[in-house]
């Protein structure tokens, strides 16, 4: 007789055990509902046994649960410094400030925050790999060619902020990829419209300005939401190949213009020496000739003047002009002559010895009166004849 026979022994022949039949799985379910009433509030009379169902204020509470914690979801805080760019089933709804804000949770609604204070930057031409290693060279994007046909290095970086969130997000997929094209197709126009001279010395200023206001010109028509805060240029140079004969050829310009401006410091030291050479004697030969006027003027009217007197008494004003003119030529010559009445000689003064010795002795503090009569100079005599009666006569006419 088999083990599950009418009556067996009701042995199971693989687990050994006794009357024990296999699980009944209704009766299990039906365990499970009662326990999950009991927990809600059901009881005993809260629960339909018959037909296996949980009661509806169960599931009522446990709807509103769901649905305060979906809607508690929906809050969230914008920090500082930062925007909230709200969208529903990804349409574009509003941007929101800083501060604590709410939106319908997912997945109707999503945030994303976007710092709008953070300065973002991008590199054209290198690349630093850290703040304190040295910038390697981009030969693709840093090599181009200026105006007069040479080859520049120009490295740049590109610093910029977002001043609309919206459209950051929305309006270009990449904006870093897209800023550095840009960046990369202004600065080879700037640059390809300039002298190489001109990018790598004086005007580098210039060329920095007009590359941020091309830059920003495209950016604004793409509506990217982005403000270029500066643009810096790391480097300008000529290709490493040609450095060493480009450092030459900016020594002899230097050089040039070193003398160029000696040669302008000496031109205007003397041309204003020059000019007012020019005018002292401009003004030296004006007074000579306004003095040689008037003295002539005056020569004149004291001819006339004269010619009157003379004409009045000639004898006596002959005499006079004899006088006056023996005064104006002997006034000139330092011997004075001395006629001594009664006798053949005159007496010789050395004036001119005597005038030289008086400073000598007043810096030695010699008294007043010897001075006057200095030892060792005696007057002279000479013999001298005695003018003619004839020639006397002749001048007292």
């Amino acid at each position: 007789m088999s083990w599950n026979e009418p009556g067996g022994d009701k042995k199971d022949p693989w687990s050994g055990r006794g009357d024990q039949g296999p699980p009944d799985l209704d009766e299990a379910i039906r365990s499970l509902q009662e326990k999950l009433g009991g927990f809600f509030g059901g009881g005993q009379g809260g629960s339909d046994r018959s037909s296996g169902m949980p009661p509806l204020k169960s599931i009522g509470f446990l709807v509103v649960g769901a649905t305060v914690l979906w809607g508690l979801s929906g809050f969230y805080i914008v920090d500082e410094g930062t925007h909230g760019v709200e969208t529903r089933f990804g349409r574009y709804v509003a941007t929101t400030q800083s501060g604590l804000n709410w939106h319908l949770p997912a997945p109707i609604e999503r945030v994303d925050v976007v710092d709008v204070k953070q300065q973002r930057y991008i590199e054209v031409g290198y690349r630093s790999g850290g703040s304190e290693q040295a910038l390697g060279s981009v030969p693709k994007e840093a090599l181009m060619l200026t105006k007069d046909e040479n080859i520049v290095d120009v490295r740049l970086a590109v610093q910029y902020q977002v001043k609309d969130a919206k459209d950051f997000i929305f309006n270009i997929v990449n904006p870093a990829a897209t800023l550095k094209q840009v960046t990369e197709s202004a600065q080879r126009g700037v640059v390809g419209s300039s002298t190489m001279d001109f990018v790598l010395t004086e005007g580098r200023s210039e060329v920095v300005a007009q590359i941020k206001k091309e830059i920003q010109d495209v950016m604004d028509g793409y509506k990217s939401g982005i403000q270029i805060t500066s643009v810096n240029l790391q480097d300008a140079q000529p290709p490493e190949q040609v450095q060493n004969a480009f450092e030459d050829a900016i020594k002899a310009r230097e050089d040039e213009q070193r003398l160029i401006n000696e040669a302008e410091a000496y031109s205007n030291d003397v041309v204003p020496k020059a000019r007012g050479a020019a005018a002292r004697k401009m003004q030296e030969a004006e007074g000579y000739k306004e003095q040689v006027i008037a003295r002539a003027e005056g020569e004149s009217s004291r001819f006339s003047k004269l010619f009157a007197e003379y004409a009045k008494a000639p004898d006596v004003t002959r005499k006079r002009l004899y006088i006056e003119s023996m005064e104006s030529v002997l006034a000139e010559t330092n011997t004075v002559m001395v006629d001594v009445k009664g006798g053949n000689n005159m007496l010789y003064l050395p004036l001119d010895k005597m005038l030289q010795h008086q400073p000598a002795l007043q810096s030695a503090n010699v008294p007043q009166s010897v001075i006057g009569q200095p030892s060792g100079l005696e007057p002279q005599v000479q013999p001298a004849a005695r003018p003619s009666t004839r020639g006397r006569d002749a001048r007292g006419r």
